[in-house]
Formats: structure tokens, C-alpha cells, sequence
């Protein structure tokens, strides 16, 4: 088996995200890795438009999404887990691989529930694109 010294750990905050990162954040303190966190806003799912409404609802959405980032990297700290934290707006599978590469992590944490956040991006081909495109681990968290 190959060494977790680099993990990546992707939040959203659900339920399911939360008790990957709780599980990530003990594989991380067992380990000793080095331990990053990324929360991201998938625009893939916006309007190609640029009227007010689109740009003040992407603004709140923005804001919310570093606020999750902001919470995932205090819920860390408080189980002695320090992280980096990473922001990005883009594709999810594209972000994800993007930071995955320049940090050359051993291991993705992804939470995962069928109908969550992460499943928007998570069906198709989506879950191929993902796997062939890093040179790591990925580890799912499903909630029941």
C-alpha cells in the first residue's frame, strides 16, 4: 500500500461531507499527513448570462462557499488537524484534479450521498473523468 502523506480533503458541509472529513481528518492525525481542504463553487451549474440577478445570486453563492470553507478549517483545527485551505470556482472535476496535481496529493476524501451536492456532478461520466484523470487515491465517504 502505498504512503497518505498528502491528502486533499473536499467539502461541502452536508452530512455526508462532514463525516468525510471527520474521517479524513482521523486518517490524517493517524498518519501524520500533510492535510489540504478544498471547498469549491461548481460553476458548470450557472447561467452563461451576466444580468444582475445571476451575478448577485453567484455572489451569494460565492460567499457561502468560502464561508464552508472557513467552517470545514475550524472543524479541523478543533480535532488538532491543521489544513490549508483552497478555494476555486469552476468545473468540480476539473478543480479537483487541477489541486490534486500542483499539490501532488496521495489521497483524495470526497463525502458522497446520492442526492447530495456532490452527486450533480458525481453521475455519468463524471466519476470516470475523476478516476483517469489523478494519479492518486480517492476515497469516498458514503453516509447511509
Amino acid at each position: 500500500m502505498a504512503p497518505f502523506n498528502r491528502i486533499l480533503l473536499c467539502y461541502d458541509a452536508t452530512p455526508e461531507g462532514r463525516l468525510a472529513l471527520r474521517c479524513g481528518a482521523a486518517l490524517a492525525q493517524q498518519l501524520q499527513a500533510e492535510t489540504h481542504l478544498l471547498s469549491f463553487l461548481d460553476s458548470t451549474y450557472w447561467s452563461s448570462g451576466f444580468d444582475v440577478l445571476s451575478s448577485i445570486n453567484f455572489e451569494v453563492d460565492e460567499l457561502a462557499a468560502k464561508e464552508t470553507l472557513s467552517e470545514g478549517i475550524d472543524r479541523l483545527q478543533a480535532w488538532g488537524v491543521t489544513a490549508t485551505g483552497h478555494y476555486s470556482t469552476g468545473n468540480a472535476v476539473d478543480q479537483i484534479c487541477r489541486l490534486a496535481d500542483s499539490l501532488k496529493v496521495d489521497l483524495i476524501i470526497i463525502g458522497h450521498h446520492p442526492h447530495g451536492l456532490f452527486a450533480r456532478w458525481w453521475t455519468g461520466e463524471n466519476h470516470a473523468l475523476l478516476l483517469d484523470r489523478v494519479s492518486c487515491g480517492v476515497l469516498f465517504e458514503v453516509a447511509d
